[in-house]
Formats: structure tokens, C-alpha cells, sequence
């Protein structure tokens, strides 16, 4: 039974809806802001920076400092104890296991009953209403959603209040409806080992009408390619002939839209981009033609942006999002009914337009490469790697890179660790193609290279098969929304890696 049709005027007025973001955008985000002060005035938080005199952004924004984990970690902890009305009213039980890196000091962050409607399943939502109003002749509710999650635990033993990552929390806690239109079931959805979970996906899969995909590119691969040799089929289509769409996010897609190609040969097959994270819903790509996505400005979500050059600055400018400026990059705040007050989130966004606000997401305010003044950023990296691919017919895996501060000959360049699906026709062409697209990408990245005289050209070093996975596996992060990390300043996760990689 199609139920598409049933639903599409629910969907229809919600488009209506998101529409007024071109011209109400800054009434919007200020009632946003006035309504989570208000709802939080009597809590400890609330109390402490009285909210209660609060009565507009410029007085919030004076009222409450720049937050990070560091910093409100200790009325996390107290929540996870049972405490209550802390940085949101009443008691919190759950709280999402963030993965944004592979340390192995864990951040928690809280869901709130509130926060999970208003700033998660909202987005949810939006995505289909989006999806649909875009696609009229859509079936998309004819069949399943195959939705990956990750796996929750107890959190310090307190009966009814659990730890684990976002998708678990959500996969948990989805309403009837959602359920129904969904596979695989909790019991397998939930589990906390990777291998098995992906296995017993395939076999409860591979004979369902699945008609969307949800999850992070890399692990639905994996678990795409291991149905496909279980079943012996050689596209994914031929599972599932009404598949449509695959909604995906955690990761950058360009990687792997080459191997998606391949494992699902259908031409008219859909790919939608969303920016959901642990501490909300905040993007969604609502046109197909751009890859920018829609910043989701009427949530329980107030958003406030530090250009990146000033984000590890100890009095760092901060502005709303009716005072950002298009093509600059910005470390993102967000306050929200989780509890989390002008909190850094760590990731880096740039506004491609302001009539609605769109935005792509550059990188991380910890996953970079400025060693030596060239300031490469993860969307410098991907559309670098991109033209290389192209160039010589490669597909990317995985990958990481680091700085090299100073070999035995007194030289300084960066270092690309690169597990490949498919290996490049010349490892030669791939490093020069990168190198050269970089400098034309990045005019930082390109005076530093000028005659090799700060950095010389890249290296690459090529990954043996599965060395991210087994790296992942090793850490107890294998599978869910795990992510390796694509830049860093240290040659931490790198020589890690590298070691591994030998073995």
C-alpha cells in the first residue's frame, strides 16, 4: 500500500512554512531565543544569569560567555546523576554519546524530552516534507526506510536513563508510525557490535521493499556491499527495485559518490544531504541542484557564529545570524532546549546565501592543517581529492592527514594517509593533481608552496585494505556514527595509523 499520497498534505503546509526563512529569518531566530530563555529561567542555569531580566539577544549575549564542553561538562555530570532543573527544566534521561572524534575521552550530551521532538525528529520530518515537495511522483511510502543506528548503554546504572550514540537515542524513542515504515527492527537496529548488527541487517533486508536509505555514507556502505555478497546480486537495485533515495549525513559525501554509483546503478536515484549531530538538526539540502544545505532557523535552536580566525580567541567577536556575511567561515554556537547555552559545537560552517540562509559545512574547528600558515580545511581536502580522483580514476575510501614538521632534510609538507576502493592509474598524477588543486583552492595553502620554500609537495602513503575499519575496531568505535578524522594538526591519529599499517 502507497501511503505517500496520504501524507503530502501535512508535508505541503510544512514547506509553506519553512518557505517565510527567506524573508522572517531574524524574527524567527529571536523568537527562537526568547522562548528557550523564558522555558529555562527557573533552573539553576536560568537562575545564574538571570534570565528572567532577559529581554532580547544583546542582553543574552552580554548575560552568557562562550561555552564549551570544558565548561559545562560539570552540570552534565550532575544531570547524569538524576539531578534536575540544571541547564533545562525537569530531569534529562538521555544523553547522546558524542562521537565528532576518535579520542577516547567521551563527551555526553543531554537529550531532553523537548530537545528530541524540537530539535531532532523536527528535522526528521522536514527532510521527507522536503524530499516531497521536491519529488511529486514520489513512492517513498510504499516500502521501508532502512535506517542505521547506533547502540546505547546504562548511564551509572539509573534505571530508565541511557547513554549511546544520537541514532540509538532517536531509533528508541521514534513514534508508532515511524516505526512501522522502518527496518530493521529495535533488536537488531540497537546492537553494539558492528559486525553482527550488519550482518543480521542483510538476512532481515535483503527480501523487504525498502524504498530510502538512512544513515553515514561509509557504514552503509559496508553494510550495501555485504548484502550484494551474501545475496549475489551485483546492484543494489536488484534488492530493491523501488529504492529512491538515500538520505545521508555524519560525513562528507564526496568520497564516496563514486562507489554509490556503482553499487546502485539506477539513474534516477536521489541523494539528500542533512546536517544532523548529536547536539541537534541543523541543515537540510532542500534543492538537488545545490549542494548547500538549508540552516533550519524555527527550531529549539538559536544560532550564533565566530569567524574562524578568531574561534580559539580568548574574547572571540560573536555574531547572530542576521550579521553573518556569504563565502566567510565561521565556528557555529547553538543554544537549545537540550541545555546547551552559546555552546561550541566544533564544527565550521560558510554561507553560500542569506535569502534563506544556506550553508555549507567546512570542516572542524580541531580538524585542520594550519601548521605552517596554510590554513587547509576539510572542504579544501574534499573537493582537492575530488579532481584528483578524476584525474586518474581513483576512489577514496578513507583518509587522514597531518603536517610533517621537519624531516631529515630540513622539509616541511603535509602527509595523506589514503586507503583506496580503487587505486589510482598513477599514485604520481594523484599526488600532483592534489597538490596543484590545493594551491588553487586555497591561497594560503598556495603562497606557503610558492617555489617549495615553506612546504614542499604532499605525500601520500597508501593505506593496506581495512586499516581504518581495524583502527576504528581497536578503539571500540567501529560502526554507528563514528568518524576517522580527516585533518589534524598532530601527527596523533596519523602515526597511530601508520603503525597500525605495518602490521
Amino acid at each position: 500500500m502507497n501511503l505517500t499520497p496520504l501524507v503530502k498534505p501535512v508535508f505541503k503546509q510544512r514547506v509553506k512554512k519553512i518557505a517565510k526563512y527567506a524573508t522572517e529569518a531574524e524574527n524567527i531566530q529571536r523568537s527562537v531565543l526568547a522562548k528557550l530563555v523564558d522555558s529555562a529561567s527557573g533552573t539553576e542555569w536560568g537562575i545564574k544569569h538571570k534570565y528572567s531580566s532577559i529581554s532580547n539577544y544583546e542582553q543574552f549575549a552580554k548575560s552568557v560567555g562562550v561555552q564549551d564542553y570544558e565548561t559545562l561538562k560539570g552540570y552534565i555530570d550532575r544531570m547524569r546523576h538524576g539531578e534536575k532543573d540544571v541547564l533545562w527544566r525537569g530531569r534529562c534521561k538521555w544523553y547522546a554519546k558524542s562521537s565528532g572524534t576518535t579520542n577516547d575521552k567521551s563527551k555526553f550530551i543531554p537529550v531532553t524530552s523537548q530537545g528530541l521532538q524540537r530539535a531532532h525528529y523536527k528535522g526528521g520530518f522536514d527532510v521527507v516534507a522536503q524530499y516531497v515537495a521536491n519529488n511529486p511522483k514520489s513512492r517513498i511510502f510504499s516500502g521501508k526506510g532502512l535506517i542505521l543506528g547506533g547502540s546505547h548503554a546504562s548511564n551509572y546504572n539509573l534505571p530508565g536513563t541511557l547513554v549511546g550514540d544520537l541514532s540509538a537515542i532517536l531509533i528508541e524513542n521514534c513514534s508508532p508510525f515511524v516505526n512501522m515504515m522502518r527496518v530493521p527492527g529495535k533488536d537488531i537496529a540497537l546492537l553494539s557490535d558492528f559486525e553482527e548488527k550488519m550482518e543480521k541487517i542483510a538476512r532481515a533486508t535483503c527480501n523487504v521493499n525498502v524504498t530510502n536509505l538512512s544513515g553515514v555514507p561509509s557504514w552503509m556502505m559496508a553494510v550495501l556491499k555485504h548484502m550484494l555478497d551474501i545475496t549475489g546480486k551485483s546492484s543494489v537495485e536488484e534488492l530493491w527495485p523501488n529504492l529512491e533515495v538515500f538520505f545521508h549525513g555524519g560525513v562528507a559525501f564526496t568520497p564516496y559518490r563514486e562507489q554509490y554509483l556503482q553499487l546502485i546503478k539506477k539513474g534516477d536515484m536521489k541523494y539528500m544531504e542533512t546536517y544532523n549531530a548529536s547536539e541537534g538538526f541543523f541543515g537540510i539540502q532542500n534543492d538537488p541542484t545545490d549542494p548547500a544545505m538549508l540552516l533550519m532557523i524555527d527550531y529549539d535552536i538559536f544560532y550564533e557564529f565566530i569567524p574562524f580566525e578568531e574561534f580559539d580567541s580568548p574574547n572571540p567577536t560573536v555574531l547572530p545570524l542576521w550579521e553573518v556575511e556569504v563565502g566567510k567561515n565561521y565556528a557555529m554556537l547553538i543554544s537549545t532546549s537540550c541545555g546547551l547555552w552559546r555552546y561550541m559545537i566544533g564544527d565550521t560552517v560558510r554561507f553560500t546565501s542569506k535569502d534563506p540562509y544556506k550553508i555549507v559545512i567546512t570542516g572542524r574547528t580541531k580538524h585542520f592543517i594550519n601548521a605552517f600558515g596554510e590554513e587547509l580545511m576539510v572542504d579544501n581536502a574534499e573537493k582537492g581529492l575530488q579532481a584528483a580522483c578524476a584525474a586518474t580514476g581513483a576512489q577514496v575510501l578513507e583518509y587522514t592527514a597531518a603536517p610533517v614538521f621537519m624531516d631529515a632534510n630540513a622539509q616541511c609538507r603535509h602527509q595523506w594517509l589514503i586507503e583506496f576502493s580503487k587505486e589510482p592509474s598513477s599514485l604520481e598524477l594523484f599526488t600532483d593533481t592534489l597538490d596543484t588543486a590545493l594551491q588553487q583552492i586555497n591561497s594560503d595553502y598556495e603562497a606557503k608552496r610558492y617555489k617549495n620554500k615553506t612546504m614542499q609537495k604532499l605525500e601520500i602513503v597508501v593505506a593496506r585494505k581495512a586499516l581504518f575499519n581495524d583502527w576504528l575496531k581497536a578503539k571500540g568505535k567501529l560502526g554507528g556514527q563514528h568518524k576517522v578524522p580527516r585533518l589534524s594538526n598532530s601527527r596523533q591519529y596519523i602515526e597511530e595509523l601508520m603503525l597500525l599499517n605495518k602490521q
